[in-house]
């Protein structure tokens, strides 16, 4: 019997869940279907900055589990890309983060994240 997936921690939920081309109808059957939790990591790898190690650890997960879902999620965005088809965000194994660790990105992942990087640099922990 496998193991129970763990939980993946998620910041927010996207604001916008389905992309589609303009001018084409969105046909949900054809679209890439991109779970929250990879979405998650594209936003803090690439939106946010962050590397795999610090993607990881905000997550609570490993760090090739962080990678595992990065590649996963940048492959469907290139099929998105290239093929033309809808993208829609949806599913996954995630819990949303309640707000309160200490660098949380509700409202400013960089903003926090900068703020402990900066403490951790001088030696400040």
């Amino acid at each position: 019997m496998p193991r129970p997936k763990k939980r993946r921690k998620v910041c927010c939920l996207p604001v916008r869940t389905e992309f589609a081309p303009v001018g084409e109808p969105f046909h949900s059957g054809d679209a890439v279907m991109m779970t929250v939790d990879e979405y998650e990591a594209i936003r803090l790898i690439d939106h946010e900055g962050f590397n795999q190690e610090e993607c990881a650890g905000y997550m609570n997960i490993a760090r090739t589990t962080a990678q595992q879902i990065y590649n996963d999620a940048r492959k469907k965005l290139s099929i998105s890309l290239v093929e033309g088809k809808p993208l829609v965000i949806s599913g996954g194994e995630y819990r949303l983060c309640e707000g309160n660790e200490p660098y949380c990105g509700c409202s400013g992942c960089h903003r926090h994240r900068r703020g402990r990087m900066e403490t951790t640099e001088g030696g400040n922990q």
